[in-house]
């Protein structure tokens, strides 16, 4: 490549609503639920997709989108093979953050914390909930690792299909889930002129199980 790429006079206003403290949830749970649908209902087809920022044990930070796949109080639950670089890094810093943006709201959520595994039963119910061709896809592949050719990552989902043909192929232990832990979220509102919205939960030290809540300057 040539010469430097501009994008410095690249912007747009951010017109489609505000954020008061008043119009909050006092459960981040539950505002990140509303703010999930809203999504959904103004078309965003990947509303559940999010970046998982992760680091490894020397510091050093990574990010990929996954897909939210469950949530509740616990906390924000995901799947992937443990044996990729993301699970990797989580098994030596099991602390992560997670960002959900959606451009056609004009809002972000970031949220941070600690990342613990799901259960073998957890992972075993959703992957028996995935479509036969996910599955032996997921069985067939050792993700992050480097393989020589298309053909040799095809021929490995073949030989599984041969091997299992009912689609009854099994998960194999590496495949799971986890779970993040939330500390803080952050709930951000685009407005006009950069003079954005955005508000922090946070869970006080000496009360745990309460959340407060504070606006940031943008």
């Amino acid at each position: 490549m040539e010469g430097e790429i501009d994008h410095r006079s690249t912007r747009r206003d951010f017109t489609h609503g505000e954020l008061h403290q008043r119009d909050l949830d006092s459960n981040p749970f539950q505002q990140l639920a509303t703010w999930l649908a809203a999504a959904t209902s103004a078309g965003n087809f990947d509303a559940t997709a999010m970046v998982l920022a992760t680091a490894d044990a020397s510091g050093r930070p990574d990010a990929r989108y996954v897909l939210l796949k469950h949530f509740d109080e616990a906390g924000l639950c995901w799947y992937t093979d443990q044996r990729s670089q993301k699970g990797q890094e989580l098994t030596a810093n099991p602390y992560a953050a997670l960002v959900f943006y959606w451009p056609e709201n004009d809002r972000q959520v970031r949220v941070n914390g600690a990342v613990e595994p799901l259960d073998d039963a957890a992972a075993e119910s959703y992957f028996q909930q995935r479509p036969s061709r996910s599955r032996y896809s997921a069985a067939a592949s050792i993700q992050s690792q480097v393989i020589a050719s298309r053909a040799d990552l095809e021929a490995r989902v073949l030989a599984l299909q041969q091997r299992y043909p009912d689609d009854n192929v099994p998960r194999n232990p590496a495949w799971g889930g986890y779970r993040l832990i939330p500390e803080r979220f952050e709930f951000w509102q685009g407005r006009r002129d950069r003079l954005h919205d955005r508000f922090v939960y946070r869970r006080p030290e000496n009360h745990p199980s309460e959340w407060t809540i504070e606006r940031l300057m943008p």
